[in-house]
């Protein structure tokens, strides 16, 4: 019996590590909706998973440390609903940003985004005018577009230079207008007409170049969320991949443990067929 609760409890302290990845993640998307993304909700229900896995571990430790049946039936219970809820959040993810990704752009290093590549519960939480309004904010707070600027000996980067540059999601969408809209580089977020002719793109009318506005109104500056969305939640959807497959390794051998510690407790055979001791037949001489 012993030996089967140091194994129960030795399960428990690695899914309390896994809890600690899972959290890991939930911080990071909740660093990068204050940031860079821009939408604080989607990091919370993977946060509350990764706490909540977090408690239940430490029971079922206490549990096998101290031969307490009902904190490890208790593990066993919860964690049963906790790994069903992990499975539905990256079914979930997977499915919010299934459609959608950057279209690459001739001659350029950047993609450019657009809102009807885009469809589903996602792209209508983002486009509403309430929940814009507070991203476009976030946006601007962040300083993303002003970060952008680069200089080399004190120069300016020059416009082939900054073709080539590998822009995020957001610095595509956002700081810059639609390259279609044929505006002419002045640096990376000033543009100017130059006397040509704008594109049809409504983008080409919203574009300004001053800082507290630029394309924050522009469908491509949502279109950039929604790319960065999905480029952040696929990264942790991997992790939580793995960490759900071992979950439930570690919960089909801590159920066999436990089911084994019940048999040693009700006295119970365990594999072959127990022997039992038979009392010596007496001889009478």
């Amino acid at each position: 019996m012993r030996a089967t609760n140091h194994l129960i409890g030795l399960l428990n302290f690695l899914t309390f590590l896994l809890s600690i990845v899972i959290l890991g993640g939930g911080i990071w998307l909740s660093s990068r909706a204050n940031s860079t993304d821009c939408l604080k909700f989607l990091q919370w229900p993977l946060i509350v998973i990764g706490a909540s896995i977090m408690v239940v571990s430490l029971a079922g430790f206490v549990g096998a440390c101290y031969r307490n049946t009902f904190l490890m039936w208790l593990y066993l219970f919860v964690m049963f609903f906790i790994i069903g809820a992990l499975i539905g959040f990256i079914i979930f993810a997977y499915a919010v940003t299934d459609k959608g990704s950057g279209r690459p752009v001739a001659n350029k290093g950047y993609l450019e985004y657009y809102l009807q590549d885009y469809s589903g519960w996602l792209k209508d939480r983002v486009v509403d005018d309430k929940y814009w309004a507070k991203i476009s904010s976030c946006i601007r707070d962040s300083k993303a577009c002003s970060k952008m600027g680069r200089t080399f000996n004190g120069v300016s980067e020059t416009y082939d230079m900054f073709s080539m540059r590998k822009l995020s999601p957001i610095e595509s969408g956002c700081c810059k207008p639609p390259t279609d809209c044929g505006y002419t580089y002045v640096n990376e977020t000033q543009w100017t007409a130059g006397g040509g002719v704008v594109g049809t793109d409504l983008d080409c009318n919203r574009w300004s170049n001053d800082q507290e506005v630029l394309c924050y109104q522009c469908d491509s500056c949502k279109a950039g969320v929604l790319g960065s969305l999905k480029k952040s939640w696929r990264k942790v959807s991997v992790i939580n991949i793995v960490v759900l497959i071992l979950l439930v390794i570690f919960y089909v051998i801590g159920c066999a443990a436990f089911r084994n510690n019940k048999k040693i407790d009700n006295d119970e055979p365990y594999g072959q067929a127990r022997m039992t001791k038979t009392q010596p037949s007496r001889f009478e001489i």
